[in-house]
């Protein structure tokens, strides 16, 4: 099975841990602006009065044991962890005579914000970032209605950024939503794909052998009286061609069993199936009563395995429908490598000329989705002399550099 990739290092941390660090950050930033740092006159704040008394320590104390409870509870009851965080930042902001909640007193509840939106229902995101800017607002509320000093503009910042936190975790949730919807898609396409190649396969293989099956069997039923050696032959050829497509199917399964035991779902399963077959073909198919004129064009050589299966599938596919719908005695097969670029493939038959190149059977369909698929050009369809005719052009990329096969 396909190894997972570990997580980067910062995505290991959980949501409550940086909950967490973000309370500690925002604390002694605080702290830290409340005394002369080096190169300074005096501190970028005056510290209140209580600030380092007992009552002030104390209202740290359980503010801060108030945002790491919620840092716990972040992950399984986010919306009890937002209202300790909110408490945390009233009861810290307290101790600090500040006009407004400060910002490093918010910034856990942003960073909460940030990964609910992220990683909860949109209503449960919604919920929280309404929860924290109400806090805000009230905040102020209740300072305008006391009479004392606010710092409008200060908490209309902190609202800003608490808003842009929501709006980042939100993006970060429809972003994984999408993804997600991609990956399903792409996995439905995929076995969808799979299953149409076996199809695919299937018929191919099936279809030329049980049509071989059947006339031998008919030339069986019609000699068996008067000719006892022939029907044994022809039997013998049931068999042999039973045989064939039985092992044909079992190797076809354990290819399929051995690409899905491996996680290589989607990809094409390696099937022992070429040109280098097309000989065998046009032999068991001429012994059955249907012969096949096998005629190669140009100098043969290697071609790409994917070419290479779709030809023979296509001359199988031609071959058995001739056997089994145009009731002729023969047909013509030729197979041109002139071309530098592409192969080229017709089927051609002097029978009843049955089809059309629209035709809605399996057959034709098939061969016409193998041809598109590598971007070939494909034809079907009466012959205006009689019979039927299939063209198909294959094109061999050029940079396979491929040698030429010796025979």
């Amino acid at each position: 099975m396909p190894v997972t990739p570990p997580l980067p290092l910062l995505k290991r941390v959980p949501p409550g841990a940086w909950t967490a660090f973000a309370w500690f950050a925002g604390t002694v930033f605080t702290y830290l602006t409340r005394v002369r740092l080096p190169g300074e006159h005096r501190p970028s704040h005056l510290p209140a009065t209580q600030l380092y008394r007992w009552d002030g320590l104390t209202y740290l104390v359980v503010a801060t044991a108030l945002a790491f409870t919620a840092a716990r509870l972040l992950s399984r009851r986010p919306l009890t962890a937002m209202g300790l965080l909110l408490t945390a930042a009233v009861i810290e902001t307290s101790t600090l005579a500040a006009v407004e909640i400060p910002l490093a007193q918010f910034l856990a509840v942003q960073t909460a914000v940030y990964f609910i939106a992220a990683d909860r229902p949109r209503r449960t995101g919604a919920i929280a970032v309404s929860l924290a800017l109400a806090l805000l607002a009230g905040y102020l509320a209740v300072r305008i209605l006391m009479g004392w000093t606010v710092g409008t503009s200060a908490e209309l910042a902190v609202a800003l950024i608490t808003l842009i936190a929501w709006l980042l975790g939100d993006a970060a949730h429809r972003g994984r939503a999408h993804a997600e919807q991609l990956a399903a898609r792409t996995a439905e396409q995929a076995v969808t794909a799979e299953r149409l190649r076996i199809a695919r396969e299937m018929h191919d293989t099936v279809a030329h052998s049980i049509g071989i099956i059947a006339l031998q069997a008919g030339a069986a039923a019609r000699v068996a009286a008067t000719r006892p050696e022939a029907a044994r032959e022809a039997m013998s050829a049931v068999e042999h061609e039973g045989r064939e497509t039985l092992a044909g199917l079992r190797r076809m399964l354990v290819a399929l069993r051995h690409a899905e035991v491996h996680g290589v779902t989607g990809q094409q399963a390696p099937v022992a199936a070429g040109l280098a077959d097309v000989e065998r073909l046009a032999a068991v198919t001429s012994a059955a009563g249907v012969r096949v004129h096998l005629h190669w064009a140009g100098e043969r050589r290697e071609l790409p395995p994917d070419v290479d299966l779709s030809a023979f599938r296509i001359v199988q596919e031609s071959v058995t429908n001739v056997v089994r719908h145009a009731g002729a005695r023969s047909c013509r097969v030729t197979l041109d490598y002139r071309a530098a670029d592409a192969l080229a493939i017709e089927v051609t038959d002097d029978g009843r000329g049955r089809g059309s190149a629209t035709d809605t059977g399996f057959g034709l369909a098939g061969m016409r989705e193998r041809v598109a698929l590598l971007d070939g050009e494909f034809a079907a369809g009466p012959r205006p002399e009689g019979g039927f005719r299939v063209a198909a052009r294959l094109p061999i990329p050029l940079a396979s550099g491929l040698p030429a096969v010796v025979r």
